[in-house]
């Protein structure tokens, strides 16, 4: 599923909806369909992952109860980010091993912003990445059209980029851009050697490296390294506050401080020099605190979910079913069915309606034809479940699916 969709269905009010006319147009059945799947996510009594965007308003401000020991609320509010911005801001670096970091609104603008700012010093505007990547998905050609870079593909192909593929690229490049994990191939990551080779060969053509982290506080238990040690391998380094963290959005540019400090000089050149922004800057202070710590326990569980649809999956009949990656590399993952991507959401929606219990909560996409796609994804709701109960909901979701 796109960003763009997830903002969607963030936007999405809750509700019952009415048998679809056979004539309605596909953006408003899309849209009834985005309404009716939030309205069940948020009403199901057991899901692997409750994302916050599906709660109220009551609940997300919420989070923020305790927060007099993240913060001294009896310091002044920010102002154009100083204050709890530069506290968050500190406490990135800090976990990044970074000299400095700077709170953006967006990952949008931050990794602009960071390219921006590397061209200037490489005197090369071309920006190497993964035709998969983030920037060439859903950002309406932003490097392009409003930052001046000129993206470059070096594969498409549904995996991490190689280091072969850097070293023999047919043209210069000023900066090498990697996003770990790769979403749209299934949360893929390298090896550690991969991705250090892949570093160095970048270093061979004289180009920076900048991670775009918007999750990679979950890649620790994959690489086996700490935070600050990934990081460590990049020029700079980008991540988000809300996709894992729970936050009300907003992201972190990281690196060194001469970088930091130009980029904060565009920051307020793009508009992201909002004038308050203490509720988000103390959702990210919370999620750092108490969201952080948990990532791994959800990679390891992923592994036990993924291993249990796996089998039941293969139990129940269903021909050509996959989970992909087989053992996850972070706590998200993708399952393939060899089927219409409308009967399996129909299937997954009825489940939970009539039983209260939410496998699949994510929208499903067409994966080729005859083929439907979606992503799972494992929170601390799932932690509940074991083996077991995962065997069971697939074997109730395959008699829905194949009724």
């Amino acid at each position: 599923m796109s960003d763009t969709a997830e903002q969607e269905e963030r936007a999405a009010p809750a509700g019952p909806e009415a048998p679809p006319a056979q004539d309605e147009p596909a953006e408003r059945r899309d849209r009834r369909s985005r309404e009716r799947r939030v309205a069940v996510l948020r009403g199901a009594r057991r899901v692997l992952a409750r994302p916050g965007f599906v709660t109220t308003l009551r609940e997300r401000i919420a989070l923020l109860d305790g927060a007099e020991e993240l913060y001294d609320l009896d310091e002044p509010s920010d102002m154009y980010g100083n204050g709890v911005v530069e506290a968050l801001e500190e406490r990135t670096a800090a976990l990044l091993g970074t000299e400095a970091a700077a709170f953006f609104p967006t990952g949008t603008m931050a990794q602009q912003v960071a390219l921006r700012c590397w061209a200037g010093r490489t005197g090369n505007p071309v920006v190497a990445l993964h035709g998969l990547g983030h920037p060439e998905q859903h950002e309406r050609n932003a490097f392009s059209r409003v930052g001046g870079l000129h993206p470059v593909r070096l594969t498409d192909a549904p995996r991490p980029p190689t280091a072969d593929e850097v070293r023999g690229f047919e043209e210069p490049f000023g900066a090498l851009m990697l996003e770990l994990p790769l979403r749209e191939a299934g949360y893929l990551l390298p090896t550690w050697e991969e991705l250090t080779e892949v570093v160095e060969a970048a270093r061979e053509r004289d180009a920076v490296v900048h991670f775009d982290g918007a999750r990679l506080w979950e890649c620790t238990v994959h690489f086996g390294r700490p935070l600050a040690e990934i990081a460590g391998l990049a020029d700079s380094v980008y991540v988000s506050f809300y996709k894992s963290l729970k936050g009300y959005g907003g992201g972190a540019l990281a690196g060194p401080r001469t970088l930091v400090e130009e980029a904060k000089a565009w920051r307020h050149r793009y508009g992201g020099q909002v004038f308050q922004q203490f509720p988000t800057a103390l959702s990210a202070l919370a999620g750092l605190e108490r969201e952080l710590p948990r990532l791994p326990s959800y990679v390891a569980h992923a592994r036990v979910v993924a291993a249990a649809l796996r089998a039941s999956l293969a139990a129940a009949g269903l021909p050509w079913a996959r989970v992909h990656p087989a053992v996850p590399h972070t706590h998200e993952f993708q399952v393939w069915l060899p089927c219409d991507p409308d009967a399996a959401s129909e299937a997954a929606l009825r489940q939970a309606e009539e039983t209260g219990t939410m496998l699949f909560s994510q929208p499903w996409d067409a994966g080729g034809p005859g083929i439907a796609l979606t992503e799972v994804s494992v929170g601390e709701s799932g932690l509940e479940w074991t083996a077991d109960d995962v065997r069971a909901a697939v074997a109730d979701f395959a008699a829905r699916l194949t009724a």
